[in-house]
C-alpha cells in the first residue's frame, strides 16, 4: 500500500497527520510520502520523524485579501500539476488530506487521476477545502458526529492526541481548587488580560485558588508582575511542556477550542471554560466549543462576553461544584477516540486502490 499525506501548515495538522502516518507504516506496512508547503511547519516536523516531504506552492483561498486570493488561484494550477505528478510517480493508491494550503490542490489531482482520497476533518464545520472537494471524497473521517451532515462515507473517529491525555487520572478531592489557563504555545492574549484583570476577584471568591498560567512569551513578564502584585499562589511559565501532567493537577481548564485542544480535553476527560477564538475560519472555534457545551462537558464564553465579572462568576461557580466537574469530566470522556489514529489509517488501507 502507498498512501499520502497531503497538507499541513499548523501542528493542529501536521502532528495528527504524523500520527495517522506511523499508524499506516508501523501496523498496515504502507510506504507513506507528504504532500506540504514551505510554509508550513511540515517542513520541520515531517523530515524529523523520518518520512519524505514534497512541496506545491500555494496559499489560502479562504477569508484572505482579494490580492492574496487571487495570486493563490493563479498558483493554483501549477499546484494541482505538480501534485499530480508526485501522485503518479509515487503511485498512491490513496491520498489523505489533513487540511491546510496543500491539502486541496493534492485531492484534486488525486480526484482527476482516479486515486481515491480520504479527508480528514477535526472541526464541526469542515475546511474550505474539504467542503469543496466532499462530493468526489472515497470516504471522510471526523471529529465529531455533526460534520457527517456534509459527508457521504463519513466515519467519526476523533482525531490523534497524545496517549498520555488518555492516561490523565481524576483529579483527588483533597488537594486546593486549581485553574490551568493556556491559550496554545503563543498564549492568548485577551485571556491572559481579562484574567489578569480578575486576580483580586477570584481570589475573594476563592482564597485557597492555584492557577498554573501557560501565558506565551509575549506575556509572560507582565503576567509573572501581576501575580506578584497580587500575591496569590500561581505557576507561571512561557510554556508548559508536559500538557498531560498539567491536565492532571487541574480541576478546570480555562482555554480556546481549536481542534486538537477539544480532543485533548475529551481524552484527558477534563471540564472546560473554552473561550473560542473569534477570528478563527468559520467561526470554527465556536462551533467545537458549543459541541462540548452540548455534551455537557464544557462551558462557552464568548470573547466579546469575557470580562473580569463573568469569568469570576463561572470559575467560582465551577470550583464551588465538585459534582458539576466531575460529571463534566466523565461526559467529555464519553466522547473521547483513542484510537483514532488507527481507525483513520485503517478505513485509508480499505478505499484504497
Amino acid at each position: 500500500m502507498r498512501a499520502i499525506l497531503a497538507g499541513g501548515g499548523t501542528g493542529g495538522h501536521v502532528i495528527p497527520a504524523l500520527a495517522i502516518a506511523g499508524e499506516l507504516r508501523s501496523h498496515l506496512a504502507a510506504e507513506v510520502i507528504f504532500i506540504g508547503t514551505a510554509r508550513g511547519m511540515e517542513t520541520r516536523l515531517v523530515p524529523r520523524a523520518g518520512f519524505e516531504l514534497k512541496l506545491v506552492e500555494v496559499g489560502a483561498l479562504n477569508r484572505v485579501s482579494a490580492a492574496t486570493k487571487l495570486r493563490t488561484l493563479l498558483d493554483l494550477p501549477r499546484a494541482i500539476w505538480t501534485a499530480g505528478r508526485y501522485i503518479s510517480e509515487f503511485r498512491a493508491g490513496v491520498v489523505i488530506g489533513v487540511g491546510g494550503y496543500a491539502s486541496g490542490p493534492a485531492m484534486i489531482a488525486a480526484a482527476a487521476l482516479g486515486v481515491p482520497t480520504v479527508a480528514f476533518e477535526p472541526n464541526v464545520v469542515p475546511g474550505f477545502a474539504n467542503r469543496r472537494m466532499a462530493p468526489m471524497l472515497a470516504a471522510a473521517c471526523v471529529q465529531f458526529e455533526e460534520s457527517c451532515r456534509n459527508f457521504r462515507n463519513c466515519y467519526v473517529t476523533g482525531i490523534p492526541v497524545r496517549p498520555d491525555f488518555f492516561r490523565v487520572p481524576p483529579r483527588p478531592p483533597a488537594g486546593p481548587p486549581t485553574l490551568l489557563v493556556f491559550g496554545g504555545s503563543q498564549g492568548a492574549r485577551r485571556i491572559n488580560e481579562v484574567l489578569l484583570e480578575s486576580l483580586e476577584s477570584l481570589y475573594r471568591a476563592i482564597p485557597n485558588l492555584v492557577i498554573m498560567h501557560q501565558t506565551g512569551e509575549r506575556d509572560y513578564e507582565s503576567a509573572q508582575a501581576a501575580y506578584l502584585h497580587v500575591g496569590v499562589r500561581a505557576e507561571v511559565s512561557p510554556f508548559i511542556d508536559n500538557m498531560p501532567e498539567a491536565f492532571a493537577r487541574a480541576d478546570l481548564l480555562l482555554c480556546r477550542s481549536g481542534a486538537s485542544t477539544a480532543a485533548e480535553v475529551m481524552a484527558a476527560g477534563k471540564p472546560a471554560i473554552f473561550v473560542p477564538f473569534p477570528q478563527a475560519a468559520d467561526d470554527h472555534q465556536m462551533r467545537n466549543a458549543e459541541a462540548l457545551a452540548r455534551m455537557n462537558a464544557a462551558v462557552v464564553i464568548r470573547q466579546a462576553d469575557l470580562a473580569p465579572a463573568t469569568l469570576t462568576g463561572a470559575v467560582s461557580q465551577l470550583l464551588g461544584d465538585p459534582a458539576r466537574l466531575r460529571a463534566m469530566g466523565v461526559a467529555a470522556r464519553q466522547h473521547a477516540h483513542p484510537n483514532a489514529a488507527r481507525d483513520i489509517a485503517t478505513i485509508a488501507a480499505r478505499v484504497s486502490r
